[in-house]
């Protein structure tokens, strides 16, 4: 790895013009009707886990489309409830894993949402959450489904399934619902800004190495997928291009983060070659809070500070919950 994108100091000025369709605010505020027309119906099952300090559930919930989308719910069985929640959201190809995996923020005295990203898990965490909408032709991978038209792309989907995902924290067992944070990396970390771009009140938002942010920077700039998987696919349709682009800009990071008040901790790493730096400080630029921060990793790639960025992260949203 080396040094590939712009330097430090330019990236701290860096405010590209992301173009967004006339209508954003529109297409996000339908979608968002669309799916609250289904009862969000909220199940925490108990499970035994054989874990002594965190109580686990099994979360079932509607997302898009009404569709069934599975969470894992921990709780501190000690201390003073009803907790703060962070929801979390996954990285690309990884689902919610097991119930043991996310014991993290429940040390720190917070109870914790992971939810499944759908049709994701099989790549490095399981996941339970099928995506039972179809699309057309498409490369491998998630990038492209439905990538001609923003009604039927893929993460239209998922941010609405972020996005309820905060509802049912809210009406979780043991938590303060007035006290909701999210967070995630890399794919994980693009859904936070989604997330907190379309939902107010929420008091911290955790932004790591994210992903799907500036997209025609990122798509020429890296050859590393998934930002790879649309260039792949736009060297079979080459004529798409233009509404490929124009689908992307209902889903960009940096749009979203125009719109995202909460306070916000980011982190980019400057050799990372899968999200680089420099659309990670277009959406970290963009982000519309005066109360915002971000935490660089000069020699890292896509693993950015792993868990001293965890450490950060328990110590900047202790002050703000």
């Amino acid at each position: 790895m080396a040094f590939f994108d712009l330097s430090l100091e330019s990236l701290r000025d860096y405010r590209p013009d992301v173009a967004e369709p006339a209508d954003f605010d529109e297409f996000w505020a339908a979608t968002l009707k669309e799916a609250r027309a289904f009862d969000l119906d909220p199940v925490f099952e108990q499970v035994e886990t054989g874990l002594t300090m965190v109580t686990s559930y099994d979360v079932t919930f509607r997302g898009w489309g009404g569709h069934p989308i599975k969470a894992w719910l921990t709780v501190p069985r000690h201390g003073d409830g009803p907790f703060p929640i962070v929801v979390q959201y996954q990285g690309y190809n990884g689902g919610r894993g097991i119930p043991q995996q996310q014991i993290g923020w429940p040390n720190y005295g917070y109870a914790h949402l992971m939810m499944d990203t759908r049709g994701q898990g099989s790549g490095w965490l399981i996941g339970h959450t099928p995506d039972p909408v179809g699309s057309g032709p498409q490369h491998a991978g998630f990038m492209t489904r439905g990538i001609l038209d923003p009604a039927e792309y893929y993460y239209r989907r998922v941010y609405t399934d972020a996005v309820r995902a905060i509802e049912t924290a809210q009406v979780a067992p043991g938590v303060d619902g007035t006290r909701v944070a999210v967070g995630g990396g890399s794919q994980g970390g693009g859904i936070t800004i989604a997330a907190a771009g379309l939902v107010g009140g929420l008091v911290g938002a955790l932004p790591d190495v994210p992903f799907l942010c500036h997209f025609e920077r990122a798509i020429g700039l890296t050859d590393a997928d998934p930002y790879a998987e649309i260039a792949r696919y736009l060297t079979v349709h080459r004529r798409e291009e233009e509404q490929v682009y124009r689908t992307l800009s209902y889903f960009d990071g940096v749009s979203l983060a125009r719109r995202a008040t909460a306070p916000a901790l980011f982190s980019t790493a400057l050799m990372d070659q899968i999200c680089p730096p420099s659309t990670v400080f277009a959406a970290y630029n963009a982000w519309n809070s005066a109360d915002k921060d971000i935490r660089v990793y000069r020699f890292n790639g896509h693993e950015g500070g792993s868990y001293d960025q965890s450490v950060e992260h328990a110590t900047w949203l202790s002050s703000r919950v």
